[in-house]
């Protein structure tokens, strides 16, 4: 079977670099028609090396992004044959209950700290196969940049990398021969896991179908300061209610529920206006300084 394709594991970053790719292209667009007519010194041979230029740097981005579709299709296609082959079962939240509360299945809980420091299965062991990203070089404070200037101001999404440790962590914790339930929030990461898993010679693998956050309250007994199903959310969104989960989780708990997102709204509004208001009044100060 082939090896594991690490870069396409990482949809975050992913998704944050074609973003980030999408914004340089529409860039370089409008740089290369603000020289349709060469001014002053521009040479018209200046003018068709940049071209060139910027003709070959969105050839490389369409390369990239067709690599990165290639590599999801080829991981999907692996993962689909591990579940129609029986290499990896496959198990529905309430059925993995079952198994952990009635057969004393270990459940691996692969996700990364963000998200299970905010609620976990009760008993379970974590070892997360990617996780939140700390260092502070040059290179991933470039990545955390634009994670956030892409939308992870908003989606609360952090930047993660590959625990390279994930497999020998596991092998610490648990025998070949054991039977392992795998869980993550959604069901992709922990897809990856078992196949890392099953290459390195675990064969009782079992996957929770839809990850941790499509499991009921009943389904799953366990700990933290969130529900489960709120432990992947973050930033802005989740601050004021607006995502999926929180509409959900308020359908349940009724209109005390709204009332805190509502009135955190009114706040941010209150703020956003006094702010305002308050650059306005600056404005004026500095233009009668001006004056004087």
């Amino acid at each position: 079977m082939e090896s594991l394709s690490l870069p396409v594991l990482n949809p975050l970053v992913a998704s944050s670099s074609n973003l980030f790719r999408n914004q340089s292209s529409r860039m370089t667009s409008s740089m290369v028609s603000s020289l349709k007519s060469p001014i002053g010194g521009t040479s018209l041979s200046t003018v068709r090396r940049f071209r060139v230029g910027v003709v070959r740097m969105q050839a490389v981005d369409e390369d990239i992004d067709l690599k990165q579709m290639r590599d999801m299709a080829a991981a999907k296609k692996r993962w689909d044959g591990l579940l129609r082959e029986g290499k990896v079962k496959l198990l529905t939240p309430r059925e993995a209950g079952y198994a952990i509360s009635l057969s004393n299945k270990p459940l691996l809980d692969v996700r990364p700290s963000s998200e299970r420091n905010k609620a976990w299965v009760k008993g379970s062991t974590w070892v997360p196969i990617f996780d939140n990203d700390d260092n502070l070089d040059a290179g991933t404070l470039s990545k955390k940049v634009t994670s956030f200037a892409m939308g992870g101001w908003w989606s609360g999404a952090p930047t993660l990398s590959f625990n390279r440790l994930f497999l020998s962590k596991v092998e610490e914790k648990f025998p070949k021969d054991s039977e392992l339930i795998v869980a993550c929030q959604k069901g992709l990461r922990s897809l990856a896991a078992c196949e890392l898993l099953y290459n390195a010679g675990y064969e009782n693998l079992f996957w929770v179908q839809g990850g941790l956050e499509s499991a009921q309250d009943e389904d799953l007994v366990t700990e933290g300061v969130q529900p489960l199903k709120l432990a992947g959310i973050g930033g802005f969104s989740e601050f004021l209610g607006w995502t999926d989960q929180q509409r959900a989780q308020a359908a349940k708990e009724g209109w005390g529920y709204r009332l805190v997102y509502t009135a955190r709204l009114f706040g941010v509004v209150l703020a956003a206006d006094a702010l305002f208001v308050g650059a306005q009044q600056l404005g004026h100060y500095i233009q009668e300084l001006r004056g004087h």
